[in-house]
C-alpha cells in the first residue's frame, strides 16, 4: 500500500514522495517574469522535501493574468527567469511542474489586499476581459467581458501550445492545464458561464471540446516522457452549475486526449455557491477517488488535507498526490514536520544532505530544534552524549474523525 512518503511515477517522471507544492499566485512578478523571489520561495519548498513544486498559476497571454502582477510564459524573455526556479529545485532533489492557464473573466483585477476587485479596462492596470460567452462574474468582478470567436478560441489554443514549449524550454518537467477556479476553462465546462449555441456550448462534450482541444495542441509539442494533467473544477456547487457527474465524463474524454492525471477542485464559476465543503478535513477527497475509480486515472486532490494523518490517510484511501497551498507557506518544511508526526524512519533524509547532517546529529536542547517535542518528552538531551541519529517523532494529530487520545 502507497503511504505519503512513497515514490510516484507518472510518465517518464518519478517523484520522491506524493507531497505537492499546490499552486498559489504570489503576485510578485513584473511583466510575468520571475525574479529573486520566486527563486527563494520555490527552492526552499524543494529544499524542505516537497516531491513536486509549482509555482502560481502561469499565464499563456498577458490578459491571462489575474493582475498585472502574475507570472506569464507568453514571451520568450520570460523563460530564463523560470528556469532560475527549476534549476534550484532540481538540486535540492524536487520536481518543478508549471501551471498554465488563462483567467478569462476573472482577469483585470488588483491584488487580494488591495481588495481583490475587478478594474475596469481603461484603468492603468486593466484590461478588457474574454470570456465563452458575454457573461460577467458578478460581484466584485461586474465589468463587461466580450464572447471569445472561435477564431480567437483556436489562437488560445495556440498560447497554450506556445507557452508548454518555453515551460520545457525552462526546465518543466510537468506541465497542468488550469481548467478551475472561475476561470477561463473552468467557465467553459460550466452552464453557468457558457451559454454559448455552437461548437464550444450547449452539450458536454461542446463544453469540453475547448479543454480537449488545448489538451491535444499541448500534447502535441511535449516531450512524452512529460506528464499532461489538469486541474479541473468538478463541481459547480450549484444547481444552475457543472456537477460531479458531468466532471467524471468529462475527465473522461480528457484522458482520450492524452491526459495523465486529473487535480480535482471546485469551479468557482460564481459567488453563490451551495453546501460548500471548502472547511472540511479533505473536503474534496470523495470526489477524486471517484473520478480515479470511475475514469481509471491518477488523481490529486488539495483543500484541508494539512493534517499529516489526514494526508496520510488520503494516500492509503488511494489518493495519487496530496497538493498542499497555505500549509506550504506556513511551513517550507511541512513534509519533514509530517515525517516526524508520522512516525517515519528518517524524516531528516528528506532534506538536503548537508541540512539532515545537522539535524540528524543534534546534541542540544530537544525542543530547541525548531519543531515541537512529542507530548510526554523526557529531559533534555545530555549536551555530552554521543550524537543521534534521529530524533523522536510525533504522533499528536488523529485523522478526522478518529477518537482523541
Amino acid at each position: 500500500m502507497a503511504d505519503l512518503f512513497s515514490p510516484f511515477t507518472l510518465k517518464g517522471v518519478t517523484l520522491r514522495n506524493r507531497i505537492v507544492m499546490s499552486p498559489m499566485t504570489m503576485y510578485r512578478s513584473v511583466e510575468g517574469h520571475a525574479n529573486d523571489f520566486h527563486v527563494m520561495h520555490l527552492g526552499a519548498r524543494a529544499a524542505g522535501g516537497f516531491g513536486l513544486v509549482f509555482p502560481e498559476q502561469i499565464a499563456i497571454t498577458p490578459d491571462g493574468r489575474t493582475t498585472v502582477h502574475c507570472g506569464g510564459l507568453y514571451d520568450d524573455r520570460q523563460i530564463d527567469g523560470w528556469k532560475r526556479t527549476t534549476d534550484l529545485v532540481r538540486a535540492m532533489g524536487g520536481v518543478s511542474a508549471v501551471q498554465l492557464g488563462h483567467t478569462g473573466r476573472k482577469g483585470s483585477a488588483v491584488a487580494p489586499w488591495e481588495g481583490g476587485h475587478q478594474v475596469a479596462a481603461d484603468h492603468p492596470e486593466g484590461w478588457r476581459c474574454k470570456a465563452p460567452s458575454a457573461v460577467p462574474y458578478g460581484a466584485d468582478h461586474p465589468h463587461p467581458v466580450d464572447e471569445l470567436s472561435v477564431e480567437e478560441i483556436k489562437g488560445v489554443h495556440r498560447a497554450y501550445a506556445d507557452a508548454a514549449v518555453r515551460a520545457v524550454e525552462a526546465g518543466y518537467e510537468w506541465v497542468e492545464m488550469h481548467y478551475a477556479h472561475g476561470y477561463l476553462g473552468a467557465s467553459f465546462f460550466s452552464p453557468i458561464a457558457n451559454r454559448r449555441t455552437d461548437a464550444y456550448g450547449g452539450s458536454l462534450e461542446n463544453r469540453v471540446r475547448f479543454h480537449t482541444e488545448a489538451l491535444d495542441a499541448v500534447r502535441a509539442v511535449l516531450p512524452e516522457r512529460i506528464p499532461l494533467t489538469m486541474r479541473l473544477g468538478a463541481d459547480d456547487l450549484h444547481a444552475a452549475g457543472a456537477t460531479m457527474d458531468e466532471a467524471v465524463a468529462a475527465v473522461a474524454l480528457m484522458k482520450e486526449h492524452g491526459l495523465d492525471m486529473a487535480d480535482i477542485s471546485a469551479g468557482f464559476n460564481t459567488p453563490e455557491m451551495d453546501g460548500t465543503p471548502l472547511g472540511e478535513p479533505m473536503g474534496f477527497l470523495s470526489r477524486a477517488l471517484r473520478v480515479k475509480r470511475e475514469v481509471g486515472i491518477p488523481v490529486g486532490v488539495s483543500w484541508n488535507l494539512g493534517v499529516p494523518a489526514n494526508a496520510e490517510r488520503a494516500v492509503r484511501e488511494g489518493l495519487d498526490l496530496v497538493f498542499l497551498g497555505r500549509p506550504a507557506l506556513a511551513n517550507p518544511h511541512w513534509p519533514v514536520w509530517a515525517a516526524r508526526e508520522l512516525g517515519h524512519a528518517s524524516p531528516f533524509d528528506l532534506v538536503p544532505e548537508d541540512y539532515g547532517w545537522w539535524l540528524k546529529n543534534f546534541r542540544g536542547h530537544a525542543p530547541s530544534i525548531g519543531w515541537p517535542e512529542p507530548l510526554g518528552a523526557g529531559p533534555a538531551i545530555d549536551l555530552d552524549a554521543a550524537p543521534s541519529s534521529s530524533l523522536p517523532h510525533q504522533g499528536r494529530h488523529e485523522p478526522a474523525g478518529a477518537s482523541a487520545r
